[in-house]
């Protein structure tokens, strides 16, 4: 038995290679193996918790969730990895000042790379934009689906998938729709021929902002006067929904409510009109252009 654990020490005691001053022996190895091996092992744990985690969690929580068991994976592997490192005797120091030339240049390559990966982790952070709000980006309205690492995945209004890089969502100006809460105003605007009753026109709107079905109860619409046109009287109407997915369909049916409400009023809708005043003498001239010799007489 005695005789077995010295040929095990001397196993583990044999040295196969230096480091500068660091003899690396079996059992250095096998150690670095097995804290990588431990590393591995903790992540893999972790992330099982975290799935049964997304799992169990609202919609809006996933995306979140799932961020941070990947970026929790990331940061225990690169911890196994210095410690197996320092254990061989790598001094990580000198290892990062040899290979600071070769960090800038592959920095400089992967420059988007990066942007996009640390914009990730600030949307995380910052749950400013979170799985399931909705969102305009670049004037068209998504639905955020999953946050990730580099991308955010969108589902736009015609049913496709948008790869959003996390960058654009963290410098540029992004409206969301359902941040605090889904309430969201639409206007619509509409112009009348100035010889038409205001009174009435106003009384016509409010009536039809009232009866759209799908409007908030919790805002009333409201109806401005907003500008004395070039040939109208323009009007905005304002309606209230908690649906703002819904925008284009229900911006749709309040300008055809608006319509079938001013036409049953007997109110016209205008148009772009323009009235030309000619001086007397060009009027007279125009209209012996057009006269025979004897009516010029």
């Amino acid at each position: 038995m005695q005789e077995a654990l010295l040929k095990l020490r001397e196993i583990l005691a044999f040295e196969l290679m230096k480091i500068g001053e660091t003899s690396v022996t079996v059992s250095t190895l096998a150690t670095a193996v097995l804290v990588m091996i431990v590393a591995f092992w903790a992540s893999a744990l972790i992330r099982r918790a975290m799935i049964r985690r997304v799992k169990e969690s609202s919609v809006p929580e996933r995306g979140s969730v799932a961020v941070t068991a990947r970026l929790l994976h990331y940061t225990i592997v690169l911890v196994g990895i210095g410690v197996a490192l320092s254990t061989l005797g790598i001094q990580l120091g000198a290892l990062f000042a040899a290979g600071a030339v070769f960090a800038v240049a592959i920095g400089f390559a992967m420059q988007t790379i990066t942007q996009n990966f640390v914009s990730g982790v600030i949307l995380l952070f910052e749950r400013s934009i979170k799985p399931g709000d909705i969102v305009e980006v670049e004037g068209q309205i998504v639905r955020i689906r999953e946050l990730g690492i580099r991308a955010t995945i969108a589902r736009g209004l015609n049913e496709q998938d948008l790869i959003i890089p996390n960058s654009l969502l963290v410098q540029n100006t992004v409206t969301n729709y359902t941040l605090r809460d889904a309430l969201c105003r639409i206007d619509a605007n509409v112009g009348v021929v100035y010889g038409s009753d205001m009174k009435r026109v106003r009384e016509v709107l409010e009536a039809v902002a009232e009866s759209v079905e799908w409007r908030s109860r919790e805002h009333d619409p409201a109806v401005f006067m907003r500008e004395f046109g070039a040939s109208s009287v323009n009007f905005m109407v304002s309606v209230f929904t908690e649906n703002p997915w819904n925008l284009r369909q229900q911006r749709s049916a309040l300008n055809e409510a608006i319509w079938w409400g001013l036409e049953d009023a007997e109110i016209t809708i205008a148009f772009p009109q323009l009235d030309v005043h000619f001086d007397p003498r060009v009027s007279e001239a125009l209209a012996g252009i057009g006269a025979t010799p004897r009516e010029k007489k």
